[in-house]
């Protein structure tokens, strides 16, 4: 609706059509190509010669529309405009997504013939809204500022005590395992602690510290996730993470990029060997966080 000498470029990515997610309607077409054909329909009924191109980028979503002319003469701009209004009010819920001939753009006859049939079945009163009024009433714009609620913005202090409490509460549930040491040859006793439910888990966290975590999307549940280092949350439960059974490093880089990757992890302290009442479960040099400060990177 800008003015007539506008061009546009656009690189559809996520799902959305003017009110909320996009619903697919042709099962045929993939889920991308569906909503690239919509994209492309709203450029062509808003009155542009629809180009598309494709991206040298690094990205799955490389498709892009452009518009450099219009279909119509300036003295039909108010006619345009009409029909755009039609389409955004109407025709979504009615009309197929038409087909793209992706060499000429999208064929004339295919989204008049949609539109015009739309056209037809509209009372006089419901046809078009002039330009400066409001074309989507329901709609709600997102506030200036999101507020970050995946746990990732919870102080530390406040964190590091919901996993040192329920990681307590984990190797308290049960009796003590023998593992086998892989280094050593010997069988060492490396308390693995028990599993719980989500929910047996919430159950022994004060009020203060629920109410806190329910304020944040996912929860308890996003939290222990974010901490992966400490935990494995399968199926709704929660399990201390054995870095023994973690699958080991490709072997297949040379030896000086394996053992680069290596120091490189080292930039975080390893929990087990600071919390845990047996240590880590690896030696130092397999484990790929720091034994100490002396060995951060």
């Amino acid at each position: 609706r800008s003015s007539y000498s506008c061009c546009y470029f656009v690189l559809p990515c996520c799902f959305f059509d003017f009110y909320g997610k996009y619903s697919r309607r042709q099962s045929k077409k993939t889920q991308y190509r569906e909503y690239l054909d919509f994209v492309a329909q709203v450029g062509f009924v808003c009155g542009f010669h629809v180009e598309e191109d494709c991206l040298r980028i690094p990205s799955t979503k490389r498709v892009s529309f452009i518009g450099k002319s219009r279909t119509y003469p300036p003295a039909e701009h108010a006619l345009i405009d009409k029909q755009i209004t039609q389409f955004i009010n109407n025709s979504r819920r009615t009309c197929a997504v038409a087909t793209c001939d992706r060499r000429v753009g999208f064929k004339h006859k295919d989204h008049c013939d949609g539109l015009c049939e739309e056209a037809g079945s509209e009372s006089p009163e419901d046809e078009t809204e002039t330009a400066g009024t409001i074309w989507m009433p329901a709609f709600q714009p997102r506030e200036k500022v999101e507020q970050i609620r995946n746990c990732a913005s919870l102080p530390r202090d406040f964190v590091d005590e919901v996993v040192l409490n329920v990681a307590n509460l984990l190797l308290n549930a049960g009796p003590q395992k023998s593992c086998f040491d892989m280094q050593g040859g010997n069988t060492n006793t490396w308390n693995q602690g028990e599993s719980l439910s989500l929910r047996e888990v919430a159950e022994h966290l004060n009020k203060e510290t629920l109410k806190k975590l329910k304020s944040e999307y996912g929860g308890l549940q996003t939290l222990l996730k974010n901490n992966h280092q400490v935990f494995e949350v399968l199926n709704g439960r929660v399990h201390i993470r054995d870095w023994r059974k973690e699958k080991p490093p490709s072997k297949t880089k040379p030896e000086a990029k394996r053992r680069l990757s290596a120091e490189a992890f080292k930039t975080r302290l390893c929990w087990f060997f600071i919390h845990h009442p047996d240590g880590c479960s690896l030696p130092s040099e397999a484990c790929p966080y720091a034994h100490g400060t002396e060995e951060l990177r």
